[in-house]
């Protein structure tokens, strides 16, 4: 199950919201060795301070947090434009509000992948809600920045995106900017190759300004 946590959430939720930071500090610090700071073992970076919109996928059975990813609008501050701007073209920028930037993907890795090449069910969840979350909002596009690991994923989810500008090396690591499609078909290819055709967000609520701002900028 998604649960979809909005700035109106983060107090009623914080109990998801710490097993994310948690998470994400054993993913990018403890075993991806990313030039992160955590602090009493919870990453977390400036633009969890922008009011961002997080997607957690919760086991149902145990409440354990098992993924989670970050929305941000392209219109506010986001990752690609101010930490990763070297990736994009000479005065080219991405900024709309039909477009949302999706970062900080991870797993839980006690979740073993499935051993016959097929898609992890939390990731395939996960991207179903960022598709589910994109059409609720009126978006068209979500942008990401990510690695070579993440870019064979996209291809077996046939979620493969659109590249923007030219791979370069942040850290040691090669890194890409793309964008996806947002639409009802890309929901269901990734539904196909995931085996997800179900919603995997049963609720939203339609009052966040983020979920606003996108809706009224493409009026349905």
């Amino acid at each position: 199950m998604i649960y979809v946590i909005g700035a109106d959430d983060y107090i009623s939720h914080n109990h998801f919201l710490d097993q994310m930071f948690r998470l994400r500090a054993r993913v990018f610090k403890e075993r991806l060795n990313w030039d992160v700071q955590v602090q009493n073992g919870r990453e977390t970076d400036r633009f969890d301070t922008f009011d961002p919109l997080y997607l957690t996928s919760v086991n149902e059975q145990t409440g354990r947090l098992q993924g989670s990813l970050r929305l941000l609008p392209t219109t506010g501050p986001n990752m690609l434009r101010d930490v990763f701007g070297a990736l994009l073209p000479d005065g080219e920028f991405i900024e709309s509000p039909l477009i949302w930037e999706s970062s900080r993907f991870c797993i839980d890795p006690d979740l073993a992948a499935p051993l016959d090449g097929r898609l992890n069910s939390v990731t395939t969840e996960l991207f179903c809600g960022v598709v589910e979350v994109g059409l609720f909002a009126g978006l068209d596009t979500v942008v990401s920045v990510y690695d070579a690991r993440m870019a064979r994923i996209f291809r077996r989810a046939n979620w493969a995106p659109r590249s923007v500008g030219v791979p370069t090396h942040f850290g040691g690591i090669l890194t890409h900017a793309g964008m996806f499609e947002i639409s009802d078909i890309a929901r269901k290819r990734l539904g196909k190759a995931g085996d997800r055709p179900d919603p995997v967000i049963m609720q939203l609520n339609p009052s966040p300004a983020l979920f606003l701002n996108a809706q009224m900028s493409n009026p349905q």
